[in-house]
């Protein structure tokens, strides 16, 4: 009699640009999978562009998950994705197939797979008073208060992102704790699946070379234009300031030349790029593979890790090979 174990979940790490996205459709190919984006920019509609998002041809092609969530407008919390994220692992799974995660959002990622911590309730009042000290102070301010508060935290906070360093210092001073000591206590880790965890990590010159490739190539398709039709539409929405976007904005408002936001937007995407290497350093029981997800190399790596995890599985369970 076959041994029942715990469903595959297989996710994809690693900084922007590197082919995580040509891989996931390279594995959906083979496997009855169904793909989980992990973005916090690709859950807004109607941003296109600026988000790299699959194209729809292959979002229609093969099922996709968690993309076009909310308006520009609305309000979306790595609770609300891990809660979101977690029922749609539980429908692929209920369908027989095999979901693929895939993304850049670290703390999206964590979210899903180790959980939330019961943090304090958001306190709007507290979040005016930061504001205003923000502004009194200048820009940083929040960001040396965080360092001093929880030292760990803003290590992982880019100094610019006020809306997770306004989080950060409210669970400090209305929990009365640390948010990494917070981080430690009450977490609901996700449970059930056998995670195969690869990460890509492409030569740094030539993930730079992509990168700055991509960016110039989002300003040529039209990404000043939807930009600028967003904001006709929706108003200077929050996701607007994320990059690309942020630097097309301020093109449509003569603060820069078309020359200097291009460069801003691949500077500003080649930091983020080693942001998310050192976040995904930290995660556990990654499997690293060096090169990008459009390489056969890494993608016959990938398919023999997937094969060994599911070498164990009962009797009937998806075999790589299988189309979907």
């Amino acid at each position: 009699m076959a041994r029942l174990v715990d469903p595959l979940l297989i996710v994809l790490a690693g900084p922007t640009a590197s082919g995580k996205t040509t891989l996931s459709l390279y594995l959906a190919e083979r496997l009855p999978c169904e793909i989980v984006s992990c973005d916090s920019v690709a859950i807004y509609r109607e941003m296109e562009i600026g988000t790299a998002k699959p194209d729809k041809a292959d979002r229609e092609r093969i099922p996709h998950h968690l993309i076009d969530v909310i308006d520009p407008t609305g309000h979306y919390t790595a609770g609300d994705y891990s809660r979101d994220a977690r029922r749609v692992l539980r429908e692929i799974i209920a369908r027989g197939r095999v979901p693929v995660v895939t993304g850049g959002t670290g703390f999206y990622l964590r979210a899903l797979t180790e959980g939330l911590f019961a943090g304090p309730q958001r306190s709007e009042s507290l979040r005016e008073r930061l504001r205003r000290s923000a502004e009194k102070h200048g820009r940083g301010w929040l960001y040396q208060l965080l360092m001093r508060l929880d030292p760990i935290s803003a290590e992982r906070i880019h100094p610019n992102d006020t809306p997770k360093l306004v989080r950060a210092i409210e669970v400090c001073i209305a929990g009365r704790q640390p948010m990494s000591e917070a981080w430690k206590e009450g977490r609901d880790p996700l449970k059930g699946f056998r995670i195969v965890r690869i990460g890509l990590e492409p030569d740094r010159d030539r993930l730079y070379g992509r990168i700055d490739q991509r960016a110039a190539a989002m300003f040529q398709n039209g990404l000043v234009e939807e930009t600028r039709r967003l904001l006709e539409k929706y108003g200077d929405a929050r996701p607007f300031d994320s990059l690309g976007y942020k630097q097309a904005k301020a093109l449509l408002r003569n603060e820069v030349r078309e020359a200097d936001a291009i460069a801003q937007a691949q500077q500003g995407h080649r930091n983020y790029a080693k942001r998310q290497l050192t976040w995904f350093r930290r995660e556990p029981d990654i499997f690293w593979l060096r090169g990008f997800g459009d390489e056969t190399r890494v993608q016959r790596r990938v398919v023999e890790l997937i094969e060994e995890a599911g070498s164990n599985q009962h009797a009937g369970g998806p075999h790589m090979g299988q189309s979907h």
